[in-house]
């Protein structure tokens, strides 16, 4: 079978996603299992793959399918809790303290303290915080979700302590002995290159978000009075990315999402405080009114304005859930104390699942949800919290856990299927490497503008920017050196492609919008993130294009043709705005006059 019809026949999974989720709006309950069947006929038939073995793959992905709706349930138990506690409400009030605007909390929120969550503890942790910490703002549960997926690509590299550049890039390269003599030496080396790269793009991220949701959630439907804040944004970018870029380079992967997270946001909000680009107070924005809201941006959590039963709370009390989350997801990874090898002993494996090469497991103790529960029996303690009030938050995080099953327990398989499609007697290599394959034999020199695509192909499969480059950094090594470039900067663009592609994985879009109770609407989410993960792939290819071709081509070739219009497109954006934004003011000033 030719390599372009196999390639054809590998992303029949994947399209199945793209037509039924994305393109016909079917919820992902109903979706993802139809996707799950094709890749099954496709490994037994087309690929060969022993029954057992497809079998065995799908047990795996109910396991892991298991371990996230024990994280979302987690993650919903708390958020209930501090409601219940009247803990949301005076974060509320702290927020509004700040800034009012709801530009400026969102990116505080989902862009800096999600940042430092992910360099924390990455795995779609964050999603699982500032998604349903938004909704508790009062932010529609769509908007949260799809700031929350947004940010899930600039620190994403560095996320969960370096992992996806440790674990995934390094496992993945390890498969070939030859590459280099000094191993870590080139893995730091990728590191270093990637949070250039990621540095260069994401600075945009922050105004990504807000323009979408001005242009998605907001009042006018207007992308102009997101990027009326441009200066904010690019300021609170910066504050992120330039120690990011600093730790990365000098530190190692361990760290710059973390530290760039915790810098910004000590930056960020103490500038905050003092007004500094702050919007004047005729120009803060805000949703409209819950009542105009369309139903389908609301999720099944209601967010109701309970006070403390003492009538206040102070703010530091209020923020203790979240300063514990943060601080032991920092202890219970750092390898440098000893928590981490003690929560890892109490491992639950499934070895050998049916016979096969597939096993299973998972360590509770490490696993988010753990701390989520814990910190919400904490949190039951010091917010002095009845009985009543409590089973309620354990009750109603129950309900919605369960709602997002039905798609995970699909979703999960699918993607164990697939990436376990090798081996079978047809002797075709498994479906992710296929298909690159087939990308590869059509681009030939062009292949950089297109790899960090593959990366995020690889995350949108997979979940995960560390399979993503498990799968794919040698495949990519290896097109590198074919070409006769710099290998690694190939490397780079597959870890930062991977990074992107979280925002718009269908299992994390799951779980993000199931922590909210918004399930059913997931590929209503992937159409709006789609946006900015065409942008971040497509930049980055550009830009590594023109990294590796600029001796033999020269610098003004494709890549650096493609990198001056989008800088030029933003630019122009920007410096346009003002005129925008006055006639809608207009506009909107003549019709309340009407009226």
């Amino acid at each position: 079978m030719s390599t372009g019809l196999l390639a054809i026949l590998s992303i029949l999974p994947i399209a199945a996603v793209g037509i039924f989720l994305v393109g016909l709006r079917w919820p992902a309950s109903k979706a993802m299992p139809v996707s799950y069947i094709v890749a099954v006929v496709l490994a037994l038939f087309v690929w060969k793959v022993p029954g057992a073995t497809v079998a065995a793959a799908s047990i795996n992905g109910l396991v892991v399918a298991a371990t996230l709706l024990y994280i979302i349930f987690g993650a919903i138990l708390l958020l209930n809790t501090l409601q219940e506690s009247g803990g949301i409400k005076t974060i509320r009030e702290g927020f509004i303290g700040i800034s009012p605007d709801r530009r400026v909390q969102v990116i505080i929120i989902a862009w800096l303290f999600g940042s430092f969550i992910e360099g924390s503890a990455g795995f779609g942790t964050p999603a699982a915080v500032a998604v349903p910490l938004l909704v508790g703002l009062g932010f529609p549960a769509m908007a949260a979700v799809v700031a929350g997926m947004v940010i899930q690509s600039t620190p994403v590299s560095f996320g969960a302590v370096g992992t996806p550049i440790l674990v995934g890039v390094q496992t993945g390269l390890a498969a070939d002995a030859s590459i280099t003599d000094n191993f870590l030496s080139l893995v730091t080396m990728v590191g270093g290159r990637v949070a250039i790269l990621h540095a260069i793009i994401g600075t945009l991220i922050p105004l990504f978000v807000v323009a979408l949701m001005t242009r998605f959630f907001g009042k006018n439907k207007s992308f102009s009075e997101g990027i009326k804040i441009w200066k904010f944004a690019l300021f609170a970018a910066f504050a992120m990315t330039i120690p990011y870029v600093i730790v990365a380079n000098f530190l190692g992967p361990e760290f710059p999402s973390m530290i760039g997270g915790l810098v910004g946001l000590a930056i960020v909000v103490t500038a905050a405080k003092k007004g500094f680009l702050m919007p004047s107070k005729e120009e803060c924005w805000d949703f409209d009114d819950k009542e105009h809201w369309d139903p389908g941006w609301t999720g099944s959590i209601e967010i109701k304005d309970i006070a403390h039963k003492s009538g206040s709370m102070s703010m530091v009390r209020a923020w203790t859930p979240y300063i514990l989350v943060g601080l032991l997801l920092v202890l219970t990874r750092l390898k440098a104390l000893p928590l981490l090898e003690w929560i890892k002993s109490w491992n639950v494996s499934f070895p050998n699942i049916l016979g096969t090469d597939i096993s299973a497991s998972f360590q509770p103790l490490y696993l988010p949800g753990t701390i989520f529960i814990l910190v919400s029996l904490i949190t039951f303690v010091i917010h002095q919290m009845n009985t009543t009030s409590y089973k309620r938050a354990w009750a109603h995080s129950g309900r919605t856990m369960i709602a997002a099953s039905t798609a995970l327990v699909f979703t999960v398989p699918m993607v164990q299927v697939f990436l376990n499609s090798g081996g079978g007697a047809s002797g075709f290599e498994k479906m992710p490497i296929v298909l690159a394959d087939g990308v590869a034999s059509l681009t030939g020199d062009f292949w950089p503008l297109f790899s960090s695509f593959i990366g995020g192909l690889g995350a949108f499969i997979a979940g995960s920017n560390t399979i993503s480059n498990m799968m794919f950094s040698l495949f990519q090594y290896d097109v590198g050196s074919k070409i006769g470039v710099d290998a690694s900067w190939i490397v780079a663009l597959q870890a930062v492609g991977g990074a992107a592609g979280n925002m718009i994985c269908v299992h994390n879009v799951v779980a993000a919008s199931a922590v909210v109770g918004l399930v059913g609407k997931e590929g209503e989410v992937i159409r709006k993130t789609l946006i900015p993960f065409i942008y971040y792939a497509t930049l980055a290819g550009a830009l590594g294009y023109s990294v590796v071709w600029t001796a033999d081509k020269g610098f003004f070739n494709l890549g650096t043709v493609i990198v001056t219009v989008i800088a030029a497109g933003a630019i122009y954006i920007i410096a346009s705005n003002k005129s925008r934004s006055s006639t809608l003011e207009v506009n909107t000033s003549s019709y309340k006059s009407a009226k």
